[in-house]
């Protein structure tokens, strides 16, 4: 023990020494090791960390083998009631709702959950009480710890007050837990209701329709001794029986289990696949950085060969110079890790509170806790083992007679060394890094620029929903009128539309089944195509900036005692028809039997809020004729959009206070289809400004140290006439070579990596010329930098002096 503290003060006083080399070192280290805390924060928030509620290890959700993981209601009751692998099975739906608690209406997100949910899930309340089947269809609510507190103030006294939901009256019977949002980590509610109590003239309907899969997942506690297999085959098997009973309603009722926590529907497993990504890019940073500090390590252990070659002559044992060069590394190691995760703490925290869609009400789980500490520690320690490693075979081959007598850690010579190979090693991932974000940048320009089938300039979206306000189902089509022609009251506004759901906005889209006119079995096995549908009001095509390809837009007069009619784009209408010539004036029919005429063709677009997939087929149907109560008002005009908003709010208060509005730009909307973009640009683009910089360093190291062990030489050849560029080659050609070498590697790498983000990023290519030409002008420019001071002190050696000091 006592050799150890000597160890470690020698360590701290040689580390207090070199201040510069110890402030490069632990910066170094501390810029990967924050980089793969926040990564692996994410990746323990979203993926390993368990959902917070008892025995989250066998609690399920319900997928269809098409990862939709929604569900009608008779068929939840079906899954519910017959199956005998779940000690349980809950449901629950997302949705919003206006909430009025003695003030103005404001828009709240609500999980409209069935009686058994919190029973399901084993969650005790904080105040007060929660559900329980028997409370099925009473009208309660129960509060979100955040929401009591953000908007209450921890008033106790909320429990048995009445507030108003969608004009209904409800009661507040209990808080839960402040650890418990739902059952979906990253999206944080404000309140739970009843589904069967849910104040909708239409719950009827949706209890009843086994066709409408409303619900967004089912969710259950497996019984003990049940393995996840044994429930398929249970579920599976109550799903061929579904389908030979309710052809039409329930085709493809094969089953699949998805642990609780991430949304279904193939987010959890794309959102997986990203996280790994960049764990994977982050540890290449963390690996380049203990290359670096192999290289600096190594260098430092040859300028100290005269040390050691004393203490061994001295005495010292082998064993003993390898342990205290250990000891370095680990303070260097400790210290590195420890910048680094308070750094990484700091971002996280902001991480933690971040609303990047202010309408949606995003919760980010990335609170480090002793799973993130643990690790960072780990990666800390193994870092400082990686580099530490290095100089042992230098400090073991050390011959004390030959050093002292020589003065000397022996010539430079040709042959590759431990130090130039990390040093390519760390070129390639830097140009990996280099390469990978450069692919993201420009798909992600591209997607801003792209083609989306509509102009999204200039307009702006209000979201409404006229439920929220009580109107009758008989009364939405006057009122929805009425704001359209407020709208177009405002100054500076030339056109006005309205539309069930924007594209590209994250709610949007609802799919159809559609039928050729001459299939009469209308089973969903039968059909044709499943096309996006939209429902929508004359002009909105001309707000929407969509042009009309051929035939005619709709009119009011496409109302519901007027033939059935739409408008289709090409893809709907090739793949129906086979080109759009036959398809204006063709029908074809959908799921209820009914035969749509098509009056009109538009241009394809994007419409789901995945924007790298491929085209979709897509209807427009009359608004009067495909009734919606949550419809958005798109308004175009060529005013301030700010003060167009403000007008806009104000119109819509002035024509029903009740009524909550959320008004924001086209492109704002947009923001949930461009996030992924967005983030993965956004991500690589900070990995690869890391990469750059210990790739900077590390040539700089490698160049200086070269040049500073070879002045006697560059001054005898400058003597002998060498010119200005055969010394230059001399003293950095091999950091050159190294440098062309490892950025070749790393751009053919790169380029095989970049595949990977065609499915995030939009129109992303790693064989784009100008994703090429920028990673080598990138990688040229960042050895220019590393090498000109090296380079200026090669170039200012005066052989005259030089040999005086000699």
């Amino acid at each position: 023990m006592q050799t150890f503290w000597q160890d470690l003060r020698f360590g701290i006083r040689m580390l207090k020494k070199n201040p510069g080399f110890t402030m490069v070192a632990v910066l170094t280290l501390a810029v990967a090791i924050g980089a793969n805390a926040v990564v692996f924060s994410a990746l323990n928030g979203l993926i390993l960390r368990a959902l917070n509620v008892p025995r989250p290890e066998s609690l399920y959700i319900l997928e269809h083998g098409d990862k939709d993981s929604s569900e009608s209601y008779p068929d939840y009751l079906d899954l519910r009631d017959r199956n005998r692998s779940f000690e349980d099975l809950a449901a629950y739906n997302i949705n919003q709702a206006a909430l009025d608690t003695g003030k103005n209406a404001s828009r709240a997100w609500v999980y409209e959950v069935s009686g058994n949910y919190f029973d399901v899930l084993g969650t005790q309340p904080y105040l007060g009480r929660v559900f329980h089947p028997s409370d099925e269809h009473a009208t309660e609510m129960v509060l979100t710890y955040a929401y009591w507190h953000s908007h209450f103030q921890d008033d106790q006294g909320i429990v048995g007050r009445v507030v108003h939901l969608n004009k209904h009256a409800f009661t507040v019977v209990g808080i839960t837990p402040p650890g418990f949002r739902g059952t979906v980590l990253i999206f944080s509610p404000d309140f739970f209701v009843p589904m069967i109590n849910q104040g909708q003239e239409d719950a009827a309907d949706l209890l009843k329709g086994r066709g409408n899969r409303w619900i967004s997942e089912a969710i259950g506690h497996l019984k003990a001794g049940v393995t996840p297999a044994q429930a398929l085959a249970d579920l599976n098997s109550i799903g061929s029986d579904l389908e030979k009973t309710y052809p039409k309603e329930d085709a493809q009722m094969r089953f699949s289990l998805q642990r609780a926590g991430l949304p279904g529907g193939g987010f959890s497993s794309a959102l997986q696949a990203f996280l790994a990504g960049l764990m994977l890019l982050a540890g290449l940073i963390l690996l380049a950085a203990c290359a670096n500090l192999g290289s600096l390590f190594a260098a430092r252990a040859s300028d100290r060969s005269r040390e050691v070659a004393l203490r061994l002559a001295l005495g010292a044992g082998r064993t003993r110079i390898l342990r205290q060069l250990f000891t370095e590394a680990l303070l260097i190691s400790i210290m590195g890790g420890a910048a680094g995760l308070w750094g990484s703490v700091g971002l996280l925290q902001w991480l933690g509170v971040w609303q990047p869609f202010p309408q949606y009400p995003i919760h980010m789980p990335v609170e480090p806790d002793a799973t993130v500490y643990g690790v960072a520690l780990l990666l800390s320690l193994v870092s400082g083992l990686l580099f530490g490693v290095v100089p042992v075979k230098q400090a073991l081959g050390t011959v004390p007679y030959q050093i002292i007598k020589s003065g000397s850690t022996g010539p430079v010579g040709q042959r590759l060394t431990a130090r130039d190979l990390l040093l390519g090693i760390q070129i390639a991932i830097c140009a990996v890094l280099v390469t990978s974000s450069m692919v993201a940048v420009r798909g992600l320009v591209r997607s801003l620029h792209g083609n989306f089938g509509f102009e999204p300039q200039n307009v702006m979206l209000a979201d409404t929903n006229l439920t929220m306000a009580g109107y009758s189902a008989d009364t939405v089509p006057a009122v929805q009128k009425r704001m359209m022609d407020t709208m177009a009251s405002i100054s500076g506004v030339t056109s006005v539309g309205l539309v069930n759901v924007p594209p590209l906005e994250a709610a949007c889209c609802s799919e159809w089944s559609i039928f050729t006119d001459k299939t009469a079995d209308l089973r969903p096995s039968n059909a044709a195509a499943h096309v996006i549908k939209f429902s929508i009001s004359p002009e909105y095509l001309q707000t929407a900036g969509t042009p009309l390809l051929a035939g005619r837009d709709l009119t009011w007069h496409d109302d519901k005692n007027a033939p059935r009619v739409a408008i289709v784009n090409l893809a709907f209408a090739s793949r129906i028809f086979g080109s759009s010539t036959n398809a204006l004036g063709g029908y074809y029919k959908v799921d209820d039997g009914t035969r749509i005429r098509v009056v009109g063709i538009v241009g394809d677009g994007k419409y789901s809020p995945n924007i790298t997939e491929d085209l979709r087929p897509a209807m427009f149907l009359p608004i009067l004729q495909s009734p919606s109560t949550d419809a958005w008002l798109a308004v175009r005009s060529s005013g301030n959009p700010q003060q167009l908003a403000a007008a806009m709010r104000t119109k819509l208060r002035d024509l029903d206070p009740g009524l909550p509005a959320f008004i924001q730009t086209w492109n704002q909307a947009m923001d949930g289809a461009l996030f992924p973009s967005r983030m993965a640009a956004l991500s690589l683009g900070v990995l690869g400004v890391m990469g750059a910089m210990l790739s900077v360093t590390g040539i700089f190291g490698m160049a200086a140290y070269s040049v500073s062990k070879r002045l006697r030489e560059l001054g005898i050849r400058m003597a002998l006439g060498a010119q200005r560029k055969e010394v230059l080659q001399a003293a950095l050609g091999r950091a050159f070579k190294l440098l062309a070498f490892g950025s070749t590697a790393g751009l053919l790498l790169g380029l095989l990596a970049s595949r990977v983000l065609a499915f995030i990023v939009y129109q992303a290519t790693p064989r784009d010329p100008l994703v090429l030409t920028g990673v080598v002008l990138a990688m040229a420019i960042l050895g220019l930098i590393a090498t000109w001071i090296p380079a200026q002190q090669a170039l200012s050696i005066n052989p005259a002096i030089l040999m005086r000091e000699e």
